[in-house]
């Protein structure tokens, strides 16, 4: 573990917000092929995702909403240099304290975010360090976070000032504009206004595989509903969008190679 360092700016932890893991949780075996470790917390089990059967394979975990009747959601944890100053941030532009700035023994400091448009995400300074950016994109690993929100220019100022993306944007024609996130010159994520009537702002987690088409194909057989069927992104991959038994939404891609 002594690759380990810092990465601010990088998505490095995704939880399944949910009072039904136990649904999800063989769902995304199959789908995925991710497997659960529990991790001892105290007086409570953490059940981690993973997408091997060693520690360095963990990618995120289940838990439980904060509330009786909140839907099931994923949530993403941003790497900062300072969670108390980026929650103060927040504040200071716009955005909300969900949860205040508090630490977990042996993992490291965290606290739970809004933007001004009410897409909430998670701030953690890692105890040990950020996992190393891969080279390329692992089967069943999460590798962007993409924001959809109707106000991408407020969205965008916002997670400059607090976050300290900077941001690129791209004419994807009908599709709109798409703004790339990035920092210490990696990519992390992008955001976009696309966005349905009546669907809060909300980030989207992209998790990589080899076949768009089979993965969703399965996922729809065990009982997912499929909002976007797999289609080409020219020049990025090929891509679609699956929500779970349990509500949950998430993308799958598969990327193409980066041009360097």
């Amino acid at each position: 573990m002594s690759d380990r360092k810092p990465l601010p700016g990088k998505f490095v932890w995704f939880e399944l917000v949910s009072a039904d893991a136990k649904k999800a949780q063989p769902f995304y075996g199959e789908v995925l092929g991710w497997k659960v470790m529990p991790f001892p917390m105290g007086n409570f089990t953490y059940e981690m995702i993973a997408t091997g059967d060693t520690p360095d394979t963990m990618i995120g975990g289940y838990a439980p909403p904060r509330k009786d009747r909140q839907p099931s959601h994923w949530i993403s944890y941003v790497s900062v240099e300072d969670v108390d100053a980026t929650a103060k941030a927040a504040i200071m532009n716009g955005g909300r304290v969900i949860e205040a700035p508090a630490d977990i023994p042996g993992v490291g400091r965290t606290a739970r975010i809004a933007g001004p448009d009410g897409a909430e995400f998670c701030l953690l300074k890692n105890a040990t360090g950020d996992a190393p950016d891969q080279p390329t994109a692992r089967p069943g690993s999460f590798f962007w976070n993409e924001l959809h929100t109707s106000d991408p220019a407020k969205a965008l100022a916002f997670l400059e000032k607090v976050v300290g993306f900077s941001h690129r944007s791209m004419d994807m024609g009908p599709s709109g504009t798409y703004h790339i996130l990035s920092k210490g010159g990696v990519d992390r994520g992008g955001v976009t206004s696309h966005l349905p009537t009546g669907t809060p702002a909300h980030w989207l987690p992209y998790v990589a595989s080899d076949d768009v088409d089979a993965t969703v194909a399965r996922a729809k057989r065990l009982g997912a509903k499929i909002p976007m069927p797999p289609e080409d992104i020219p020049g990025v991959g090929r891509f679609g969008v699956l929500q779970d038994p349990t509500g949950a939404v998430l993308a799958i891609m598969k990327p193409m190679p980066r041009q360097k």
